[in-house]
């Protein structure tokens, strides 16, 4: 009984915590201010690849296969992973 009451009263108190959380209101002068001016668009990083920026690159290469062939050798060479990898093929496909 005394651990159900305990159990009980835990809960209650994340509930709470949860349910004062998610109402509190913004501060209206911070929410006025997106409305009034617009906000600048955010540059995309280097560092992360939406599957957009993916499809992109592969389709352009593509059109070069055997340059895409040569520049995957080298990566294979270096050992690159991941988002290097896709970095340096289109550093390698940009070159002369």
């Amino acid at each position: 009984m005394l651990r159900t009451f305990a159990v009980l009263i835990a809960v209650l108190l994340v509930a709470g915590s949860l349910n004062a959380a998610s109402a509190q209101t913004p501060n209206p002068a911070a929410a006025a201010a997106p409305a009034a001016s617009p906000v600048p668009a955010a540059k995309p990083s280097r560092m992360k690849l939406t599957a957009d920026k993916i499809r992109e690159m592969k389709a352009k290469w593509l059109a070069n296969r055997p340059k895409l062939r040569a520049c995957r050798k080298e990566v294979k060479r270096l050992g690159l992973a991941g988002d290097d990898r896709w970095f340096y093929i289109e550093d390698c496909m940009e070159k002369t």
